[in-house]
């Protein structure tokens, strides 16, 4: 009936906080490390002089034909 309703909505809102908040840890986590590498490595993280345009980042085209 209504009560078993009520509670499979309890306990799908319990599980679905849970899961987010375990989600919201790990990436949090993952954040963390990558954050520290960077602090650690900064040579490897150097920001970029200039932009390159699009016509510089691809290749020249060569028709076939």
């Amino acid at each position: 009936g209504i009560h078993r309703q009520i509670l499979f909505a309890t306990l799908g809102c319990f599980v679905g906080y849970q899961l987010v908040k375990r989600a919201e840890y790990m990436h949090a986590k993952v954040d963390r490390e990558l954050f520290e590498y960077i602090r650690h490595h900064p040579v490897d993280f150097q920001a970029s002089t200039g932009k390159k345009r699009i016509g510089q980042l691809l290749e020249d085209f060569h028709p076939i034909r």
